[in-house]
């Protein structure tokens, strides 16, 4: 062996394992309820196993990680947001947006309930009452798909609650876990993924009062970000990872995956 090469094979073979996986590792751009959940502990050892390819994960709210997804940070986006899911696509990021699994938001408040919420499982008239008792709520107002619902939701209700920001519409510009804690500190209500809600762990006395009103749905979409646009995006990689979320193995392992015994996620690969 010629001794001048030496040097560089020793450096090579001591090299650390995440720095010799780079070139087999794919970036994830994704939202905070997946990985706040436990969702990616859970599922990423499973693929990885299958594929040695690894996945980094940046967990962020939907618009954020669009954003990063347009400006070429990432290799694959999964959101929750399909209408902007669905711009991602006709801006040429995206050639398709596959079906990955689904949950639902809920509307959770002190047990007190003082805006008399009641039973009653539906979203749009929940902030109608809510805004007409000038009971506390706290939006995320982060630009994420839990935000982007929550606005659909006050939209069709014909209420725009930002006048009433700072007073009983509390705009935390946070994600789910410190807007949850805020809301607790304050006995507000808040609209959160059901994942999330299952995850939290300091409820003190806060409950659910709406999750089963259609308005709720929250499908989650996984798309790989277009190489015309990209040029950097490792296509092949990038696939793989798709193609195994939404084969029977990959489906069968998502709908196994629970919080405290309970399910978060209902698969629904087409």
């Amino acid at each position: 062996m010629n001794l001048i090469f030496l040097p560089f094979l020793i450096a090579i073979f001591f090299l650390p394992a995440s720095l010799m996986a780079s070139n087999n590792s794919i970036l994830v751009q994704s939202t905070t309820s997946t990985k706040n959940s436990g969702f990616y502990d859970y599922i990423l050892p499973l693929f990885e196993a299958d594929t040695r390819i690894f996945v980094n994960v940046v967990a962020v709210g939907t618009g954020a990680a669009i954003k990063n997804a347009m400006n070429c940070d990432g290799d694959v986006l999964l959101v929750h947001s399909p209408e902007h899911e669905q711009k991602f696509i006709a801006d040429g990021f995206a050639r398709h947006r596959y079906d990955l699994m689904y949950n639902n938001f809920v509307i959770v408040g002190p047990k007190t309930d003082p805006a008399k919420l009641g039973n009653h499982q539906d979203a749009r008239l929940a902030f109608q009452k809510i805004a007409h008792n000038k009971a506390k709520f706290t939006s995320r107002s982060d630009n994420s798909g839990t935000h982007f619902k929550e606005l659909s939701i006050w939209k069709k209700a014909n209420i725009n609650p930002v006048e009433a920001s700072g007073k009983w519409y509390i705009e935390t510009g946070s994600g789910m876990g410190t807007t949850l804690n805020i809301a607790i500190g304050m006995r507000a209500y808040t609209l959160v993924d059901k994942a999330s809600w299952y995850a939290y762990a300091n409820k003190h006395d806060h409950t659910i009062f709406v999750q089963s009103d259609l308005q709720l749905f929250n499908p989650y979409g996984v798309m790989l970000i277009d190489n015309k646009k990209c040029p950097s995006v490792k296509s092949k990689e990038g696939q793989i990872f798709i193609n195994w979320l939404i084969s029977k193995k990959g489906q069968a392992a998502i709908s196994n995956f629970r919080i405290n015994g309970k399910s978060a996620f209902t698969p629904n690969a087409k």
